[in-house]
């Protein structure tokens, strides 16, 4: 047997034990591919993909899951078969056992409270879950991306979307400040405090071109087909390089986001004091004085 069928068939044991891994009610997960690209698809189209508490443990599930996983080097979110990203979140399951306001168990106000800090706490940990995965994800958006979905984008690497695509900062319109992370990281994606503000007070709706135009998203694309191969593409070719240095990268970008300049600069040094000793640094020199493909081991 040669050594590209015997990489085959590695290939495909290692996507039978990725089935067994990502199977959960509200992802559909596919892959990864022999390059390491994995797409993770939300998978409620009957419900517009809106965010109920299962959709919330299996994120943080699936995202947990695929940060220590060595077949993937790179994730694209994108919203299935649903005609719009994401309606935010399913306000048609709040009932008494999702939403603590609405039960009638306990009448004293702090004990009531430390179970809404809880019931507030699972989305956060699910969307700070796809920050935390040390793989790059990519997010897909075509058409509607409300509320919690917003949320959710805001805490992927990269954003691209549809020239039909729309954001809306909707929680003021339903009586709340949104609570999932949009507010701690929109103004540090886009930039631009004021219309930060104006999005969040207003609950307008940002469209493809002024998120382009604020860095919201990377690039516009004709449709969702467009869109989803130019993620593939990217995807790609972020999985060539090494495993190590584009994990680095992402771990480092995001620590030196939320600290000092000189705090980044003493992390990632003592980052790369690992790093530079590893053997991808010499296959990556080999491979460009030689004008060939680099091959990287797995995580």
């Amino acid at each position: 047997v040669g050594l590209g069928s015997k990489r085959r068939y590695i290939h495909i044991i290692g996507c039978m034990m990725a089935m067994a891994a990502y199977n959960f009610p509200t992802l559909h997960v596919l892959g990864p591919d022999e390059n390491g690209v994995l797409e993770v698809a939300m998978n409620r189209p009957q419900q517009l993909n809106a965010m109920n508490n299962q959709f919330w443990r299996d994120l943080n599930t699936c995202f947990d899951t695929v940060d220590d996983d060595p077949n993937v080097r790179a994730v694209i979110l994108h919203q299935g078969s649903s005609r719009i990203f994401s309606a935010g979140l399913d306000i048609s399951g709040s009932g008494s056992e999702t939403n603590p306001l609405l039960s009638t168990e306990d009448t004293d106000v702090a004990r009531k409270s430390l179970k809404v800090v809880k019931a507030i706490i699972l989305p956060q940990r699910a969307v700070s879950a796809v920050e935390k995965c040390r793989k790059p994800v990519i997010a897909v958006v075509d058409g509607a991306c409300i509320g919690g979905a917003v949320d959710l984008i805001a805490a992927c690497d990269i954003r691209y979307c549809t020239s039909s695509a729309y954001f809306c900062i909707k929680e003021v319109e339903v009586g709340l400040a949104a609570d999932v992370g949009t507010l701690q990281r929109l103004p540090k994606i886009v930039g631009n405090d004021a219309l930060v503000r104006e999005l969040v007070y207003t609950a307008r709706k940002l469209h493809a071109a002024e998120a382009l135009g604020l860095g919201l998203v990377a690039s516009v694309h004709v449709d969702r087909e467009a869109t989803m191969a130019h993620a593939r593409a990217i995807a790609t070719t972020i999985c060539s390089h090494s495993p190590l240095a584009v994990l680095g990268s992402k771990v480092s970008l995001n620590y030196s986001r939320d600290h000092t300049t000189q705090e980044g600069l003493d992390h990632v040094a003592t980052m790369n004091s690992t790093f530079l000793q590893s053997e991808d640094v010499v296959t990556a020199m080999v491979a460009a004085m030689s004008k060939s493909k680099a091959t990287f081991s797995k995580l």
